[in-house]
């Protein structure tokens, strides 16, 4: 497992989320938000497991969650599942959406697909989701 200290920890959330800074890294840390320390010799890092969480944090702030509210939703939660949370920062990112056409099917739905997906599979998705919505796709 790696470990990192405050500095390191924020380069590398960076590439996720370029306003993550130092202080970020630290309140978090300060508030419990994040699990202690690891204890390697007589210093204090971070570890693979730290940056799980700071990404899941990250996703659930974006998605409109308060801290108080994401520290809840993160408490007692396996590693896997905090794992699962954090990969899906990706698509909260505005190069990506930027990068994938946006469709709205309605208020409640929009379907954001990757210019690899085949013009044939986008509209066959949209036309899927847009009849299981009115109700069609129950058979």
């Amino acid at each position: 497992m790696n470990t990192y200290t405050a500095k390191q920890i924020a380069e590398v959330l960076q590439n996720d989320d370029p306003q993550i800074n130092l202080r970020t890294i630290r309140y978090y840390t300060q508030i419990g938000i994040i699990p202690p320390l690891e204890l390697v010799g007589n210093k204090r890092v971070y570890t693979d497991n730290h940056l799980h969480y700071f990404r899941a944090i990250l996703l659930l702030s974006k998605s409109g969650e308060t801290l108080a509210s994401a520290q809840e939703k993160l408490a007692g939660l396996p590693i896997e599942d905090v794992i699962k949370i954090g990969e899906n920062l990706r698509f909260y990112q505005s190069d990506q959406i930027f990068r994938n056409e946006t469709h709205v099917l309605n208020e409640d739905v929009i379907i954001s697909v990757s210019s690899r997906v085949s013009p044939e599979l986008k509209v066959k998705m949209i036309e899927t989701v847009t009849q299981l919505l009115k109700g069609e796709g129950n058979q």
